[in-house]
């Protein structure tokens, strides 16, 4: 049932919803970072079109309910090396990544909520883990309007990303349930276990865009969970998805907001066996619709805004517990006038059960999963911040009989 394993959210990484370009993030190190400018050298290496970047989070939960009550914490490091090769080799139109990533700690999903989405997206399936997780190198062409890039890529870096529920905890947030249960639950190339392929970005109008990446069907050696590992096995096949937005405020300068819609489809070349009928195999196959925007600013403030946003997603119900998705919340930078920088997030989930599934389990079972999520996160200084968290998990796994779970805790994040 737990997924966790399989998230996401883009914690961490600078695509979201553009084409990766290392001039697009400007980092002051002296003030925004805990580790400071080391003397200037990180400043320095950026100019010449290199840049040392880092994260650290932690998340403290405490359960009660589902299966067991108590507390556990994880953490996830993220180590980033972004490169222009422009800057640094004359290269026009080319950018960079090498990214490691260690992740430790085993969280509550597994044996104390068993539910189907998760709690935290910093929870993985292999603890500790230590890998590289990115080093892809990209191409810009026709005037930036394409963008080519291969190598190690995590699709939940920039296909069905909804900027304004980057703030909850919940992996749902990032990549959808019922896609991270797919490959038996390994899943397609996203957090913590990315796989080699190539993405392509055109911006056909500064607000419309298409996008689509064909990568290895199964990331990385299952039977080797901790290492990273590039393969291409027989029978395996290959993961492709694509994607087409509208960005309406792309050409809006003084815009701070969000705003954005997208429509998205995905696939495996390889089938699997049907979870209900064993001598049937199945091509798992899916998509979602997203949107998100802001409905009014605080106090005519550009930098205080209230967003909405919502995204249904859907796949076939032959070989996942999870058949589709719906994710519903609210994003409020700037709650307080004193505090521009903290963001109170409230959100929904629900994760509607494949019939099959249900039908394939000897005890009883519901219909659905719901998850209920209110955070807040308090901004210390540019470089920490500490998020209270509380969530609410009602049907945990879907088996009838299994007590609700209630969740509260705390992350705590921290800009190297």
């Amino acid at each position: 049932m737990i997924r966790c394993s399989l998230i996401t959210a883009g914690i961490l990484l600078a695509f979201h919803s553009h084409v990766v370009r290392a001039e697009d993030a400007t980092v002051n190190f002296a003030e925004e970072t805990l580790m400071g400018d080391w003397g200037g050298m990180r400043s320095a290496a950026a100019q010449r079109g290199f840049s040392w970047e880092g994260g650290l989070k932690v998340d403290t939960l405490r359960n009660r309910g589902a299966q067991k009550n108590g507390t556990r914490s994880v953490s996830h490091l993220d180590l980033q090396l972004n490169m222009d090769l422009e800057k640094a080799a004359g290269w026009d139109g080319t950018t960079a990544m090498i990214n490691i990533v260690s992740d430790s700690g085993k969280g509550l999903a597994p044996t104390y909520i068993n539910n189907q989405m998760g709690v935290t997206n910093i929870e993985v399936g292999a603890p500790t883990t230590t890998r590289l997780f990115q080093a892809w190198i990209q191409k810009e062409l026709f005037d930036k309007q394409l963008a080519v890039l291969v190598g190690l890529y995590p699709i939940d870096s920039e296909f069905f990303t909804v900027e304004s529920a980057g703030v909850f905890l919940g992996p749902q947030y990032g990549t959808p349930a019922d896609l991270a249960q797919t490959k038996g639950g390994t899943g397609p190339s996203i957090f913590n276990n990315s796989g080699f392929g190539m993405r392509a970005r055109w911006e056909i109008t500064p607000s419309i865009y298409a996008m689509g990446a064909v990568l290895d069907g199964v990331p990385n050696d299952p039977a080797h969970p901790k290492r990273t590992t590039v393969r291409f096995k027989k029978g395996e096949g290959s993961f492709s998805i694509g994607e087409i937005g509208w960005l309406p405020e792309a050409e809006n300068d003084q815009f701070k907001g969000h705003a954005k819609l997208a429509l998205g489809f995905w696939g495996y070349s390889a089938r699997v066996t049907d979870q209900l009928d064993a001598t049937q195999t199945r091509r798992s196959q899916g998509g979602y619709v997203l949107g998100e925007r802001t409905l009014l600013n605080l106090n005519g403030e550009q930098d205080r805004f209230l967003s909405g946003f919502a995204r249904y997603t859907w796949t076939d119900g032959d070989s996942t517990a999870v058949e589709n998705t719906l994710n519903l919340g609210l994003h409020l930078k700037g709650p307080i006038a004193s505090r521009p920088d903290d963001i109170l997030g409230l959100a929904w989930s629900r994760a509607d059960l494949s019939g099959k599934w249900r039908s394939a389990q000897t005890d009883p079972t519901h219909r659905r999963e719901d998850i209920t999520e209110l955070t807040y996160r308090y901004v210390i200084t540019p470089y920490l911040a500490i998020q209270p968290n509380a969530q609410y998990v009602r049907n945990p796994g879907g088996m009838v009989g299994t007590p609700n779970a209630k969740l509260v805790g705390f992350r705590l994040d921290l800009t190297l």
